[in-house]
């Protein structure tokens, strides 16, 4: 990546209710609702499932660019996580994302290196690093 900011821009509108159509250019709109809202509206992706969402597919990123440049393939990654709403003073607020993702590998030669990818994805996630909660990968790998 260069040292020139990168501009991700969304346009979100209003369809009724509480809920909306969010929209990038070139890409599949997503109809958002709010956790509060209609039987339909709860139906959408709301801001919470898409924040945690946000940080879930950063670190599938990061691993799968730390595998390339590490020559593994041919395995297969899945990660589930959870955000924790609380009550923060007189707001809510995302307290803590926790993350569990299992890798199976044909060989146990790779794990080393698995465990490294998996690693280095976490601590290099930007988007996980630009937020305020903290978040924690548990990690399971597999040899198949």
């Amino acid at each position: 990546m260069s040292n020139e900011p990168i501009l991700f821009p969304v346009n979100l509108v209003w369809t009724g209710g509480k809920s909306g159509s969010l929209s990038v250019e070139g890409k599949t709109v997503i109809k958002s609702g709010s956790p509060l809202g209609s039987p339909e509206e709860v139906s959408y992706h709301t801001p919470e499932d898409l924040f945690v969402a946000s940080a879930t597919i950063c670190y599938m990123n990061g691993f799968l660019n730390f595998m390339e440049k590490m020559h593994i393939d041919s395995i297969s990654f899945e990660c589930d996580a959870v955000g924790v709403l609380e009550k923060v003073d007189r707001s809510f607020e995302i307290t803590k994302i926790e993350m569990k993702a299992k890798v199976v590998i044909e060989s146990e030669d790779l794990r080393e290196k698995i465990n490294r990818a998996l690693e280095l994805a976490a601590k290099y996630c930007f988007v996980g690093n630009s937020m305020k909660c903290p978040i924690s990968h548990e990690t399971e790998v597999v040899v198949e």
